[in-house]
């Protein structure tokens, strides 16, 4: 066939199975008194399988595009007037189908949730660290008494920085690549998961004493034990976790953990689960030298995208969020 006649015969197909999936939709609704957001609502259970579902159908998107996609945060009103043009559009009764509107608000806070959280994490990254910033000082601070609270700080420009696995002796040259982001992250895992995260920086320095006695250790002759920079690592697990934040991989994960929008925290929080499943990681791969972490990052990468393609995933379950979840 020449090239106008194949492009007659895409078009052809193209409209007739458009016609046709218009039709079989149409039947569908007429044997289930059901249409298809309803199917999904009933027959999916909460979390990322149904958010997903709901998120891919077409009249769902052109409502959420129209109503809330200018919108800078969550507004309550905005979703409940998209629900409710669903429903008019769809000629649903919600007095008889109540639990679908539950479902619906749920589903579009966490999609429109989200997206927010992208922004507001995209905010954090592109705000460089300023050392004439008092907060911003602080929390550096913060970040050291939290690692080292039995080894004062003895000047904000010390040699001391390497210590907790910073290159130099100003923190602040570290922070370029993802700006405060990194430190937000690293503070938090320093501040709310304060034991893991000191028994890693231990572990980082000297990995292989968490499986051999230092008498051991020093018995096998080995070069000098694998190591790596806390700090530095932070910041490069900062750019993992932002990363499948962006590329919309951890939608499965926050929406199975989330019962509605998810926050800044959550994503914090999953930064810590990263941190401690990378720094097992590198253990369990037993690198020769610190030139191979990109290859051991990227192979750590790999491992997660793949447990996030599974839609009943979440890292972390123990996260307080999901709870509710279960008993929706």
């Amino acid at each position: 066939l020449s090239f106008p006649d194949r492009m007659f015969v895409q078009v052809c197909l193209y409209f007739y199975c458009k016609c046709l999936w218009r039709c079989l939709k149409f039947v569908v609704r007429k044997l289930t008194g059901r249409c298809e957001l309803q199917r999904i609502c009933y027959n999916t259970k909460p979390g990322a399988a149904r958010t997903m579902k709901i998120g891919n159908c077409k009249m769902l998107r052109f409502l959420h595009a129209f109503r809330l996609q200018t919108s800078v945060s969550v507004h309550p009103d905005a979703i409940e007037k998209t629900i409710d043009d669903i429903m008019e559009l769809k000629r649903i009764n919600p007095d008889i189908n109540p639990q679908l509107g539950v479902s619906l608000q749920a589903c579009l806070l966490q999609i429109v949730g989200y997206r927010n959280l992208v922004a507001e994490v995209e905010k954090l990254r592109r705000e460089p660290y300023d050392s004439e910033n008092s907060q911003h000082e602080e929390m550096l601070l913060k970040l050291w008494k939290c690692l080292k609270p039995n080894s004062p700080l003895k000047a904000r420009i010390s040699k001391q920085w390497c210590e907790i696995g910073f290159q130099g002796d100003d923190p602040k040259t570290d922070f370029r690549g993802m700006g405060l982001l990194g430190l937000y992250n690293l503070v938090y895992f320093a501040e709310w998961d304060t034991g893991i995260a000191q028994q890693v920086l231990s572990d980082s320095l000297q990995p292989k004493y968490s499986q051999f006695s230092k008498a051991e250790w020093e018995k096998k002759k080995f070069d000098k034990a694998i190591g790596y920079s806390f700090a530095i690592v932070g910041i490069n697990i900062t750019d993992l976790a932002y990363n499948l934040l962006v590329s919309g991989a951890l939608k499965t994960h926050f929406y199975n953990v989330a019962p509605e929008a998810p926050t800044l925290t959550h994503f914090q929080q999953t930064f810590c689960y990263l941190m401690h499943e990378f720094h097992k990681f590198w253990i369990e791969e037993d690198p020769l030298d610190i030139m191979e972490f990109n290859r051991v990052r990227e192979k750590f990468h790999k491992r997660i995208l793949k447990q996030l393609q599974n839609p009943e995933m979440a890292l972390c379950p123990h996260f307080a969020a999901s709870e509710s979840l279960i008993n929706m």
